[in-house]
């Protein structure tokens, strides 16, 4: 049998080993392969095994398999919880990964759907094993200095606008690698921070999670299907793994933000009160002028990025009067507000949610459908507010020094 499963696995990268007593088949794989989701019907058809694994988590599981599940997501909620700025990276992702697969006529994650109804025709148990999306992206940004943190930012932008043909070759040495990384290439290498949160995290929570599924299961033989980039890294923590719930609840747990991080938006509104206290002590005339400058360029330049995004003219004004406010609050941020306004005026259609997942593919297509249109005016206005924040204090410095 074991002759044949090789013949079965062709070159596909495969990594096999038996822990107590469930014997556990890692197959790697290239998301966007045609030759992945062949490797996985053929070995699936074979009838060798019991239970299929795959490197889903239930969120990216419902919105592979379930076309509707968009129609379930609640702007408001996003904006109000400030997840907005995750929900852009989030389908900056799939957009990279779905440009990939079009470019080939191949669906997204092709060997994942495979292994997802070939498990459901043989009646096998499926099991999810891979880390929230949401929690793996938040882990990661949380890891990063603020300046990494913005080149990640930027890299997810810049993927919008590439539109480099990638050669099919290149798709399968993605089996190398990770999709993830791949999407920050121009960094990741030099990034420890990076590859720990994306890699060897995810690495050790999936051979916990194929630990805890398969407890007790003696005899029982898995297929589970992976990244190729997580093949080494998941079968070393597989052998070495023991205390499985623990191991999952602290890959889950969020490292504390940075005190630093948490205390600027404190001290901004410090800074810049102090400063309107001083002009307004040395006189009216000086105290005025502070802060016609504080309003004018933080409310200037917020308003030029929901202008920049095309948002209603009605957004631009909230724009304007609200990011000097929103500015010396730190819990709430400009595009919280510029988001939920343009939300309200332009109200996401059910076609809308219906094809927003091809739309995020082209940069257009972000600014014409309604629900990502909201997340390009939140990040927008929140960049010209932060750049205002900071430009406007240079300037009230200079006014204070100069009088």
């Amino acid at each position: 049998m074991q002759s044949e499963l090789n013949t079965l696995f062709a070159d596909e990268p495969v990594r096999q080993l038996s822990v107590d007593g469930v014997e556990y088949t890692l197959l790697g794989t290239a998301h966007v392969s045609r030759t992945s989701a062949e490797a996985v019907e053929r070995l699936l058809s074979s009838g060798h095994y019991d239970a299929v694994a795959i490197e889903l988590c239930a969120s990216r599981h419902q919105a592979l398999t379930d076309r509707s599940a968009w129609h379930n997501l609640n702007v408001f909620s996003i904006l109000r919880e400030g997840k907005a700025g995750m929900m852009m990276a989030s389908l900056a992702l799939s957009a990279y990964q779905r440009r990939i697969a079009d470019q080939f006529g191949i669906e997204p994650g092709a060997e994942m759907k495979t292994a997802i109804e070939a498990a459901d025709r043989a009646g096998l148990p499926l099991q999810l094993i891979d880390r929230e999306i949401g929690i793996t992206l938040r882990r990661a940004s949380r890891r990063l200095a603020p300046w990494k943190r913005w080149v990640m930012v930027n890299g997810l932008i810049l993927s919008l606008f590439s539109r480099e043909e990638i050669a099919e070759e290149d798709i399968e040495r993605l089996k190398q690698g990770d999709l993830l990384t791949e999407t920050f290439t121009e960094f990741s290498d030099s990034s420890p921070e990076l590859y720990e949160s994306l890699i060897a995290e995810r690495d050790r929570f999936m051979a916990a999670r194929l630990l805890e599924e398969n407890k007790g299961q003696s005899g029982r033989r898995v297929l589970a299907v992976l990244g190729a980039g997580h093949l080494d890294g998941t079968a070393r923590a597989l052998a070495e793994e023991q205390n499985t719930t623990e191991r999952l609840d602290e890959l889950n747990r969020m490292p504390p933000p940075s005190r630093l991080l948490k205390a600027i938006p404190w001290l901004i509104l410090v800074a810049v009160l102090t400063g309107f206290g001083f002009g307004f002590a040395r006189s009216p005339e000086l105290g005025f002028a502070l802060v016609l400058t504080w309003v004018v360029i933080n409310g200037g330049l917020s308003a030029l990025g929901a202008l920049i995004a095309r948002a209603h003219p009605l957004t631009v004004l909230t724009a304007l009067l609200a990011a000097p406010l929103t500015s010396l609050n730190p819990t709430i941020g400009a595009g919280m507000v510029t988001g939920a306004v343009e939300a309200w005026l332009r109200k996401p259609r059910v076609a809308d949610f219906e094809t927003l997942r091809d739309d995020v593919t082209r940069l257009s297509g972000w600014f014409r459908n309604r629900v990502s249109h909201v997340f390009v005016v939140f990040f927008l206005s929140n960049l010209g507010s932060a750049a205002g924040t900071w430009i406007a204090g240079f300037r009230m410095v200079q006014q204070l020094t100069s009088n």
